[in-house]
């Protein structure tokens, strides 16, 4: 596990309410304590993800949002399988496709990444299978993404978390599934604002520059795109 995201993203998730609760600032509600559905599902999955309460209560609100729209979910990064397992118990009638290695990091861009090609290798596509057995409606794409989405190249989807952590593969996860999104669709990047990602955040910014849409940053770290009606 590389330790510098670790911290990382162990201390952003909440670094936004912490200053906001210094004297004479407003205290906000942490609402992910007051919902029960959310604390069952984030205590499921807790011990699987790297993504803190506050990051998978974005996803969770977004999960929600998008209920009504038609199309299926999709994660690029599913590293041990937290996450996905969200995705896949907040929509039990969709379909959601899981790509990644299943074996760590693939080659990376020392000009625009820190991370190496072999971290987050403290996975396996069997321990998966495993921890999301509970569920039905996963579907395992394992390889180097995008050559693994071909079987999906004709679906719509309506939420996509992004959690590729380099440039190359961000990129082709927004060139991928932007097209395929249908309107009010929702894409997620976990690691646009990580200091230990730069990469992330350079591949969000170029391909979204001559778009209409605009990336909204999060003080958790996450960047949210809703796609725009065509």
């Amino acid at each position: 596990m590389n330790v510098l995201k670790a911290a990382v993203q162990g201390s952003l998730g909440l670094v936004g309410l912490r200053l906001q609760r210094r004297a004479g600032q407003p205290d906000p509600i942490l609402l992910w304590d007051e919902d029960p559905r959310f604390a069952r599902l984030y205590e499921t999955i807790r011990p699987r993800t790297l993504v803190d309460t506050a990051r998978c209560f974005i996803l969770y609100q977004h999960l929600q949002q998008s209920g009504p729209l038609e199309g299926d979910l999709a994660e690029v990064g599913v590293y041990r399988g937290g996450t996905a397992r969200l995705l896949a118990e907040m929509a039990p009638a969709r379909v959601v496709h899981l790509f990644d290695t299943f074996e760590g990091m693939p080659e990376t861009d020392g000009r625009r990444d820190l991370h190496r090609q072999g971290d987050f290798a403290d996975t396996s596509l069997d321990a998966v299978k495993a921890f999301l057995a509970p569920v039905s409606n996963v579907r395992f794409h394992p390889g180097f993404f995008p050559e693994t989405a071909a079987p999906v190249r004709d679906a719509r989807f309506r939420f996509v978390h992004c959690d590729a952590d380099i440039h190359r593969s961000v990129t082709d996860c927004c060139e991928f599934f932007h097209p395929r999104l249908v309107p009010g669709g929702v894409m997620v990047f976990d690691d646009y604002g990580f200091r230990s990602c730069p990469g992330a955040r350079t591949a969000v910014d170029e391909f979204f520059r001559d778009r209409p849409e605009s990336p909204v940053y999060l003080p958790t770290g996450q960047c949210v795109v809703t796609r725009h009606p065509q």
